[in-house]
């Protein structure tokens, strides 16, 4: 599908109703707009919490801080490194 719109003199565009429906887009749902060359695709942001509970977390990590899991995930991430590197 291929939809054109013009753009205000403040830069806005109107998402056209067959791009909205497409993607289901409703009032209040977020938007990305991706550049690729010389064109940008709009896509449809997740809900990430559509997605809670749908991954298995296993009990050490399940009771761990935000914070300390990206902790911890950084050090794996260095220590891969280091062994790739080696």
């Amino acid at each position: 599908m291929e939809v054109s719109a013009r753009m205000t003199t403040k830069g806005q565009v109107t998402i056209p109703k067959s791009v909205r429906r497409a993607l289901q887009l409703k009032e209040g749902d977020a938007v990305v707009f991706r550049v690729e060359g010389d064109r940008a695709v709009l896509a449809r942001t997740p809900d990430l919490l559509e997605l809670a509970g749908s991954i298995d977390v296993p009990a050490e990590v399940a009771a761990m801080s935000w914070p300390n899991i990206r902790g911890e995930a950084y050090r794996r991430q260095w220590l891969a490194k280091e062994r790739h590197s080696s």
